[in-house]
């Protein structure tokens, strides 16, 4: 059996990412057979075990060390910052994260990773380090513009029509062509997933979605048009459902997806039922991105307290999702 090949990066060595990597590989943890690269600074890899009294033996890509489901190489992505800052937001920080993105984004371009599980990096830092990116699927976006972002759990899976945008800007995205093809981008890449696909919900945008034009007319002028052009495409679509219960007709339904029009309505409700075990997915992409659902969690970084089961449930979905590709 061919195992996939899955790049891990440690994130932004200022947050939660460095600790969260090595407790995943160095614990007790059941993780799915494939071959890992971990790419990041080994410099930044060794502070992180002093600070938390872990030895990992991790070996370079040069000397690979047999693992008991697949083999874990380590590829040495050599920024160290000048000053290591933990628990806040720094220039180098930023630019230390983006470069092990990016050297593990170019290795799946180049086919030579089957997926990348990304470490949580922080927007503040990509901005003090002049990065024009807001974060991972902004930059992925550019090089793939179908590219989408959802968010998978066990209980409910959620796709967002928006994601980083101010609500105004989110707003104006809701437009009959900005949902048909959104609709069909999402149906096109979940239908490998699982055999028989999946349901879409559409989330209303209005209270009460719109109340029949009593509150508001985007869902009779631009969500429900989309919808019923994307059913008769052959698309397993519903809704637009009102935000407050569409939510409750997903949960625990695994062939279900809710839809949501704006990055708030969806991960409100994601992170309430999921935050632990829920799993970051970008979709459209020719490789599998996943990461964990939260951020660097500065406020708990270098205190050895930073749960890994977010970015292990990472890993588990992307070595799931590789095997359909």
């Amino acid at each position: 059996m061919t195992l996939p090949r899955i790049g891990i990066t440690i994130g932004d060595p200022g947050g939660v990412g460095p600790e969260i990597v090595l407790k995943a590989f160095a614990g007790e943890h059941k993780l799915s057979a494939a071959d890992y690269v971990l790419f990041g600074s080994e410099r930044v890899l060794r502070t992180e075990e002093k600070s938390l009294g872990i030895h990992f033996d991790f070996a370079r890509a040069a000397g690979r060390k047999s693992a008991s489901l697949g083999t874990l190489s380590f590829h040495d992505v050599p920024f160290f910052p000048k000053t290591l800052k933990k628990g806040i937001a720094s220039a180098e920080n930023g630019r230390a994260s983006f470069r092990y993105f990016k050297a593990a984004i170019t290795e799946a371009r180049r086919g030579r990773l089957q997926a990348v599980v990304t470490g949580p990096i922080s927007k503040k830092s990509w901005g003090l380090a002049g990065l024009r990116w807001k974060g991972h699927t902004e930059y992925l976006s550019r090089l793939y513009p179908g590219a989408i972002m959802a968010f998978w759990s066990k209980i409910l899976k959620v796709a967002l029509l928006s994601h980083h945008l101010s609500l105004k800007a989110a707003l104006r995205k809701v437009k009959k062509e900005n949902l048909g093809r959104f609709f069909r981008g999402l149906d096109s890449s979940l239908k490998v997933v699982r055999p028989g696909g999946f349901e879409f919900l559409v989330a209303g945008l209005n209270p009460h979605a719109g109340e029949d034009g009593l509150m508001g007319r985007e869902e009779i002028d631009e969500v429900i048009p989309a919808v019923k052009k994307a059913r008769r495409q052959g698309i397993r679509i519903s809704g637009p459902f009102p935000p407050d219960v569409v939510f409750r007709m997903a949960l625990g339904r695994k062939d279900r997806v809710v839809i949501a029009l704006y990055h708030d309505q969806g991960l409100i409700p994601f992170k309430l039922e999921a935050f632990e075990t829920g799993v970051n997915v970008s979709l459209g992409l020719p490789f599998v991105r996943t990461s964990p659902d939260h951020g660097t969690a500065f406020d708990i970084a270098g205190r050895n307290s930073a749960s890994p089961a977010s970015l292990i449930e990472a890993i588990k979905l992307a070595a799931a999702f590789s095997k359909t590709q």
